[in-house]
């Protein structure tokens, strides 16, 4: 919320701040200076004929790929579909969800009116994936988004030195 002086008497007014479906990042987080309302409208074409929410990940990232084929391997209704952040169409929907089109520091799942990165991404794709993941979702968002998103950047920064790179993304999924 925020405040403003009101018929220059000094009192002061409340006034909601507009939100946007988008979410905000944080300071500390890559901005884009691209107007992201153009890229929702330039990617909506992503959702026209498949409603599906898209998994962003990192395609050269060990890690990654591994955490691509759990989600497959328990995703048996196919809710989810799969893109690398390395493509033009992940570069694109990076865009649409405020990130640079360079920015692989985080996975990313992209819905049709929304996006969510880091912990939140994670718990989001958990959520549509079989059981007992929704439950595990539930039990993780008591878990405040600093302290989860904190585990999220340590295990992030050094994942390709725990898990390893590859030269090239690996998989390329029958969606």
């Amino acid at each position: 919320m925020a405040t403003m002086l009101t018929g220059g008497v000094g009192v002061a007014a409340v006034v909601p701040r507009r939100t946007s479906r988008i979410p905000v990042m944080s300071s500390s987080e890559t901005r884009v200076s691209v107007d992201t309302a153009d890229w929702v409208k330039a990617t909506s074409s992503f959702f026209d004929q498949d409603s599906r929410p898209i998994m962003l990940f990192d395609g050269v990232c060990n890690l990654c790929n591994g955490g691509v084929k759990f989600v497959r391997d328990n995703d048996r209704n196919r809710k989810i579909r799969y893109e690398a952040l390395q493509s033009e169409a992940g570069k694109n929907l990076l865009r649409r969800s405020g990130r640079a089109p360079d920015d692989i520091s985080s996975v990313v799942l992209v819905e049709k009116e929304r996006s969510y990165i880091k912990s939140e991404a994670v718990l989001k794709i958990m959520e549509y994936i079989n059981l007992p993941f929704p439950q595990m979702a539930f039990f993780l968002k008591l878990l405040p988004l600093l302290v989860r998103d904190f585990a999220y950047d340590n295990l992030a920064n050094n994942r390709y030195n725990i898990f390893g790179k590859s030269e090239s993304c690996e998989i390329y999924l029958d969606q």
